[in-house]
């Protein structure tokens, strides 16, 4: 994988932006997640300001990665989606306390530094993406059940017992 590297802090305060894209046998810990290193990860980074004046990056992660169905065991491509706001602090420290301080779920605050790797920063997002038990929504050669046959299976083991009470 090649390193991507920034001043963190200059690349937000000059309000930067980058972009590009990685096959997904280029980031190691992705490609050992997936049953196949097929697919394009595709990312934006854009620099700027929290509302409150903190450095804060806009990371964009999509593509498709092929994985493993856990119900099936047949492979499938699974869609990457990922929008995430980061807020810098200057170091590890500095990061619990000011997500503390700013309280918001819908940003999370990280360490900065004047040599971030953005290649990892996009593989990380990628891997947070995933889910932790892999599967198709109807796995092939299967069809989708009905909730009611679904309700009817669960009762049906009580109404055994029903009969053998008498």
């Amino acid at each position: 994988m090649e390193a991507i590297l920034i001043d963190a802090f200059e690349f937000c305060r000059l309000g930067e932006a980058l972009e590009g894209e990685f096959a997904v046998a280029e980031l190691p810990r992705l490609a050992a997640e997936a049953f196949t290193p097929a697919g394009v990860i595709r990312w934006s980074l854009t620099g700027g300001k929290h509302a409150q004046g903190y450095p804060q990056l806009t990371l964009n992660v999509s593509g498709s990665v092929q994985l493993m169905c856990q119900r099936c065991l047949t492979p499938f491509e699974f869609g990457v989606e990922s929008n995430s706001i980061l807020v810098l602090a200057q170091d590890e420290a500095g990061a619990d306390e000011l997500e503390e301080a700013l309280d918001d779920d819908s940003l999370e605050v990280i360490a900065g530094s004047l040599q971030f790797n953005v290649a990892n920063l996009i593989e990380d997002e990628a891997l947070l993406a995933l889910p932790v038990s892999p599967r198709h929504d109807v796995c092939p050669g299967k069809t989708a059940e009905k909730p009611e046959a679904q309700v009817e299976k669960a009762a049906s083991p009580f109404s055994v017992l029903k009969d053998w009470k008498r």
